[in-house]
C-alpha cells in the first residue's frame, strides 16, 4: 500500500458522525431521502463536497510515495522489454479491479443502496463472516509492515544526507561508515511522541505537506536520472535486464520475481479507495465519479513511474541502486540530495502516522470492548496545556503505542533491507486486497452466476494475480535470505 498519505480521506469520515440528526429524517413524510436536506446526504452526515478533481488528488498522493525510489532497481532486474510491460500490466490491473471495488461503494443498489464508509465495512456487508476477519488480518499485518519499511527508508535517507556530506568535505576519499541504528532510533523517537496525539491522522494539511515532499523528491530522483544520461550521452541498460554475468543465474531469478514485488508495491492503493469514494458528493452516482478519477490518476501515476523507473535505468543500466536517491548512484550537486532526502524523510514521519493510526485505533476500540470495567485502559486524565486544549491522557494508549513503535524499530534495525521488505509487502498485499476481495464482492453485488463466461474470466483473473504474488513473495524471502548471510545484525552498515 503506497505510503498512504490517506490522511486526508480519513478526517472526512469522522466529522461526520452526526447520527443523531437521522431520527429527523425517518419522521418525515414520503420524501426520497436524497433531497431531505441541503446539508446532509441520505445517511444522515454532513453533505460531501469531494470532486472528481479532489478525489484523483487523493488517490495520486496515496499512490506516489517512496515505491518511486525503487523502480529504477526493479526495472534493471527486468529489462527494457519486460520492465516497461510488466508496469503498464500491473497499471492495468489495477485500474481494473479498482473500477469494480468502486461498484462495492454502496451495498445493492449504486444510487440509493447502504454506503460503506471503509474497505472493511464494504467486505462485511457484502461478503461478511470469516473473510471479514481474514481481510482485517491481512490488511493489519501490511499496515505494521509499512511501519517498518518506513522506519527503514527514512534511516537510510537520513544517512545518505550524513554519507554524502562526509563525502563532500573528504573529496570522496573517507568510505564514510556509518551505522544506521542511531537513524532508525531517532525516528522511532519521534514517532512515539507523534502517537501520542490522538487522531492524528486527521489532520488535513498533513496529507498536503506528504504530496508536496513526494513531488519534491520523486521529481529530484527524475531531474539527476534525466542529467545523468545527458552526462553519458547514451541510454544504459539491456532489453533482457542485468546480465548473467554480473549475477547468477539463479539469482536473476529471484531477482525478477522479486521486481515483480517491488512494482505491485508501487501500485497498491485498493485499501482506501472506498474512503476516498465516500468524500465524494452525489448525484451523479459516486462510483461513475470514481472511476473516471481512477482512469485519471493512474494515467498520471503510470507516467510518472515510467519516467523515474526508465530513466533511472537509462542513467546506471545494471547498476541500478536499490534506493535511486540514497544507493549513490549520485553524488553531485549533493545540497539537492540531500533536499530530496529530507523531503523523504519529513514525508515518512507524517505517512507513518497515517498508517498506524487506524491500528491504533482499532486495537483501543477492541481493549474497550474486552475490558470496559479497566481503569487502565478507558480512563482518560486531562491535563492543562497552556494555550492549547487540555490534553486527554490515557495509560493504555500510552504504553501501547510506545511499545508498538519500539517494536517496530527493534525489527527495522535487525532487517534494514530496504528492497526486500518493500518487495515481501508488496506482493502480500496485492492479491487479497488488490485483487481477491474486490473480484469476489464485484461478483456477490451484481450476481454474476457461478460458471458463468464473466465468472471464468475474473476468477481467471484473480488466480494469475495470485500466482504472481506468490512468486514475489518467494523472490523477496530469497533476496532476504541471501542478504541474511553476509548481514551482521547492529553493525555498521555499508
Amino acid at each position: 500500500m503506497q505510503m498512504g498519505e490517506n490522511a486526508a480521506s480519513k478526517n472526512y469520515h469522522n466529522n461526520h458522525h452526526l447520527h443523531s440528526h437521522h431520527q429527523v429524517f425517518d419522521v418525515s413524510v414520503d420524501v426520497p431521502p436524497q433531497n431531505s436536506s441541503k446539508c446532509f446526504d441520505d445517511d444522515g452526515r454532513l453533505k460531501r463536497t469531494g470532486t472528481l478533481w479532489t478525489a484523483s488528488s487523493h488517490i495520486i498522493t496515496a499512490v506516489i510515495g517512496s515505491g518511486v525510489l525503487s523502480l529504477a532497481w526493479a526495472i534493471a532486474q527486468l529489462g527494457w522489454i519486460a520492465g516497461p510491460a510488466v508496469m503498464f500490466l500491473f497499471s492495468l490491473v489495477t485500474y481494473y479491479t479498482s473500477s469494480l471495488l468502486t461498484d462495492c461503494y454502496r451495498t445493492g443498489d449504486p444510487d440509493t443502496g447502504k454506503r460503506n464508509y471503509t474497505y472493511m465495512d464494504a467486505v462485511q456487508s457484502i461478503l461478511g463472516g470469516v473473510k471479514v476477519n481474514l481481510c482485517g488480518l491481512v490488511q493489519y499485518i501490511g499496515l505494521f509492515g509499512i511501519a517498518i519499511g518506513y522506519t527503514i527508508a527514512s534511516s537510510i535517507s537520513m544517512m545518505a544526507i550524513k554519507r554524502s556530506n562526509c563525502f563532500h568535505q573528504s573529496g570522496g576519499q573517507n568510505p564514510c561508515h556509518i551505522s544506521s541504528n542511531p537513524y532508525m532510533i531517532m525516528f522511532g523517537i519521534t514517532e512515539i511522541l507523534l502517537s501520542q496525539i490522538p487522531d492524528f491522522d486527521q489532520l488535513w494539511w498533513l496529507s498536503i505537506v506528504a504530496a508536496v515532499m513526494s513531488f519534491t523528491y520523486s521529481t529530484i530522483g527524475l531531474g539527476l536520472g534525466i542529467g545523468k544520461v545527458a552526462a553519458n550521452g547514451t541510454f544504459k541498460g539491456s532489453l533482457t535486464g542485468i546480465s548473467i554475468g554480473t549475477v547468477t543465474e539463479t539469482e536473476k531469478i529471484w531477482r525478477s520475481f522479486q521486481a515483480l514485488g517491488a512494482i505491485a508495491f508501487a501500485y497498491s492503493y485498493s485499501v482506501i479507495l472506498i474512503e476516498i469514494q465516500d468524500t465524494i458528493k452525489s448525484p451523479p452516482a459516486e462510483s461513475k465519479t470514481m472511476k473516471k478519477a481512477a482512469k485519471i490518476s493512474i494515467v498520471v501515476t503510470t507516467t510518472f513511474y515510467m519516467l523515474c523507473g526508465c530513466m533511472g535505468y537509462a542513467a546506471f543500466g545494471d547498476q541500478a541502486p536499490g534506493n535511486l536517491l540514497t544507493g549513490f548512484g549520485f553524488y553531485n550537486p549533493y545540497w539537492l540530495i540531500d533536499i530530496a532526502n529530507v523531503a523523504i524523510v519529513i514525508h515518512l514521519i507524517g505517512a507513518y502516522q497515517v498508517f498506524c493510526q487506524p491500528l491504533f485505533a482499532f486495537i483501543e476500540k477492541w481493549a474497550n470492548q474486552k475490558w470496559p470495567e479497566n481503569y487502565f485502559i478507558t480512563k482518560e486524565f486531562k491535563i492543562p496545556v497552556p494555550g492549547l486544549r487540555p490534553y486527554k491522557l490515557n495509560l493504555f494508549r500510552l504504553v501501547w503505542r510506545t511499545i508498538f513503535v519500539l517494536l517496530t524499530t527493534v525489527i527495522s534495525m535487525l532487517l534494514p533491507f530496504f528492497n526486500d521488505v518493500v518487495g515481501i509487502l508488496g506482493a502480500l498485499g496485492f492479491w487479497p486486497l488488490t485483487v481477491y476481495f474486490p473480484v469476489e464482492m464485484y461478483i456477490v453485488q451484481k450476481k454474476i452466476p457461478k460458471w458463468s463466461t464473466r465468472w471464468i474470466c475474473l476468477q481467471m483473473l484473480s488466480m494469475a494475480c495470485l500466482v504472481i504474488s506468490l512468486v514475489a513473495v518467494a523472490g523477496s524471502i530469497a533476496g532476504v535470505v541471501l542478504d541474511l548471510k553476509v548481514y551482521k545484525p547492529f553493525k555498521t552498515s555499508y
